[in-house]
Parts: structure tokens; sequence; C-alpha cells
């Protein structure tokens, strides 16, 4: 038997390699808001974009080989893909999901599925008895972020899948940090794996899409109703760009992984940071269940600097990352988490949860690793005198 192509290959070597019609390596855009019906009595697979388009397929039909899935989703954003995943549910629902959750989830949960009569708990994902302890008899769904945004804790996916099945609920993953370049977790249990694919999978500051894909026929047929329903869909020109952001997702992500490891050694020994936050680490308490369940570090990690204060100095003071929101681009970006991704989360349950405001995000890009630490030595000690300089 042929021995399956790698995950690189199959990036580029896979069932839309080219178009059958004219030979095209690149899958056509297809603008098209309407198709021609030509029999009245059986119309054709497309009859308007909404409901079905064929560049919009392609994406779909990529994401869900690449994944594992029997069927992938494409989405307006990242949020439409898990605010229609939510839709699963119904009233007198309960979800659990992680604590230390991305902001914009946060808000879904916390004001917008409240309204429709659908509780939640949040709750420390890395203590599987403590999501144990919090399923309740109407709990349809434990919700994971792994690795969590913007902590990097981890959450052991099989043990809560196991978890979830056993108290018949589904499993969501957000996989945004990781993608299916460096875990898959379908092959771990999950019932849906969703994206912000606005991140790494398309890679370039250019595209806002989320991606959603299942391995379960009835998920993927409830998914495909509510898509439909709500209209949320990704654009053509859209879905063409996240695919041609997918061809090169393997060697970014690669080089990315390898600078984010030689700077967060960088920065875990520079007296001005007090942590790092960074999955690589041995030390890092999930280490072990990452290195399981993933096949590196990916590209991001956060670090922790004394106050607001020192933020501001520093990113005053840096020159190649760009100071914005969002990650996974070709370019580094340094974010702040509580005035840019965990903004609507109220200060109390940020610091609760760690996302202290001397919290800084990097998202570590494809400049030369070495270029980026000297940027960043520069940024560090221009915001005080090591004390040991000045004698005391």
């Amino acid at each position: 038997m042929t021995k399956p192509h790698t995950f690189q290959t199959r990036l580029l070597h896979n069932d839309h390699k080219f178009d059958p019609a004219t030979g095209a390596v690149s899958v056509p855009i297809q603008q098209a808001s309407t198709f021609h019906q030509a029999d009245f009595d059986n119309p054709g697979q497309y009859d308007y974009s909404r409901s079905g388009n064929p560049t919009r397929e392609a994406l779909e039909d990529t994401i869900a080989q690449l994944e594992g899935g029997e069927r992938g989703f494409a989405f307006a954003s990242g949020m439409a893909a898990i605010s229609t995943a939510f839709m699963l549910l119904s009233k007198g629902d309960h979800v659990v999901i992680s604590e230390d959750v991305y902001g914009g989830t946060f808000r879904m949960i916390h004001d917008v599925l409240t309204r429709f009569g659908i509780d939640h708990t949040f709750v420390d994902m890395t203590d599987l008895h403590a999501v144990a302890t919090a399923i309740q008899p109407n709990t349809q769904v434990l919700y994971i972020e792994t690795p969590s945004n913007p902590l990097l804790n981890i959450t052991d996916i099989q043990a809560v899948t196991k978890l979830a099945k056993a108290n018949g609920c589904l499993t969501f993953v957000d996989n945004t940090f990781m993608t299916p370049a460096l875990q898959r977790p379908l092959e771990l249990g999950a019932d849906l794996v969703l994206h912000s694919a606005t991140k790494f999978i398309a890679g370039h500051s250019d595209v806002v899409a989320g991606l959603a894909v299942t391995d379960k026929k009835e998920i993927a047929d409830q998914l495909s109703f509510l898509q439909n329903a709500f209209g949320s869909i990704l654009g053509a020109h859209d879905c063409w760009l996240v695919l041609r952001g997918l061809k090169t997702l393997d060697c970014r992500l690669k080089q990315s992984s390898e600078s984010a490891d030689k700077i967060a050694n960088f920065l875990s020994a520079h007296p001005f940071v007090e942590e790092v936050y960074y999955p690589g680490f041995r030390t890092h308490p999930g280490a072990s269940i990452h290195s399981y369940q993933a096949s590196g570090a990916g590209a991001v990690l956060s670090f922790k600097l004394k106050n607001a204060e020192e933020v501001k100095a520093f990113s005053q003071n840096v020159e190649l990352p760009v100071f914005a929101v969002s990650l996974g681009a070709v370019e580094s970006i340094l974010s702040y988490p509580a005035t840019m991704s965990h903004a609507s989360m109220p200060k109390e349950e940020r610091e609760k949860r760690g996302i202290t405001d001397g919290l800084l995000r990097l998202s570590v890009g494809l400049e030369s690793p070495e270029d980026l630490i000297r940027d960043f030595e520069k940024a560090l000690n221009s915001l005080r005198v090591p004390l040991q300089k000045v004698g005391l």
C-alpha cells in the first residue's frame, strides 16, 4: 500500500490542486451570486452563493481533509464560525468553557448566549477534576482553547473528550494557534474544530475568515443548515486568499516556531521580563501534555513586564513587530491583551485569569530571529537601568 503523503505535501497536492475544466493550478474565483438552472425539475449543484459556491467549497473541502474531518465550513470571521457553532445549542443548555478563553468568545458566551437562556461555567480546563465538577445534567458542550489565548495554558484534549463522551456532551476545540499543521483535535476525539483562519492559516494579514470542521455527519448537517440560515459565509475572493495562504502554512509555521523558541529563551533570561508563557519550555505546566497532542510549540508566546507603563515604553521603543490586534502573520505582531484581544473582558475578570496590565503577547513572524532579539533587547534596556549597574 502506498504510504500517504505528508501534511506538507497535502497542502499542495489535494483534490483542488488544479481546475479540472481548464487545468489552471489556482482555484478559480467564482464571483457569481446566482446560478442558471438549466432543468426546471432537476436543479444544478449550485443555486445561490449563500447556500453554496464553488470557490468556498474548495476551501471547505481542503480544510476538512487537512483536519481529518467529514466536512468543513468557511465563515466570514472566526467569531462567525464560533457563534454559529454555539447555535447548535438550545434554551436551557449549559456550556463548560475554558476560563482564559479569547475575549470575543467570552463576550459571546457571557453577553449573548445568556440572553437566549443558555448558561455557562468558566473553568480551569487544565484541571480535569474542575472540569468534571462543572458538568451539569444540562451540559451539552465542553469548549476548549489550547494553547489558550493569551497565557498559553494547555488542556488535555483527549482526556476532556473522554469526559465529555461519558456525560453525553460534545467537545469543541479552538485550534487557531496550532492549525492542523501542528495539532488535529478530531483525531483526539473532539467533535468540532474551529479556527480564526485570519491568523496562521491565511497568514498574510489581508483577509478575515473563520473555519469549522467536524467528522460527525449529524453535526455537519446542522452546521450546514445554520450556515445557510445565518448567511455569515466567506466571500469567494476571501476563500481564494485563504486557499493561497494554506499552501505555505507548513513552511511559515516551522520558521516562525523556530524563531519563537529562540525569542522565548532570550526573554526568559532578561532581568526586566518577569515571566514568559511558552509551551515549548519544559518547565511550562502543560509541556508534557502539549508534546503528546501537538507536534510543535507554535509561534505565539506571551511575556510579562512590571506594569502598563513599562508596556507602553517597550511598545514605543520596539521597531520590528507591528503593534496591533491579531496574530499568525508573516510579520511579527505584538499585542496588548488588556486593551486588544481581551478588552471586552472586565478588568477584574482579566486579572483573575492572570491577564495583567503588564502582559504582552507576541506572534512571531518570518523576520530573522536575531534581528528581532536585538530589537527587543534595545527596547527592554530602555525601560530602566539595571540595579547592578548603579551598585545597588
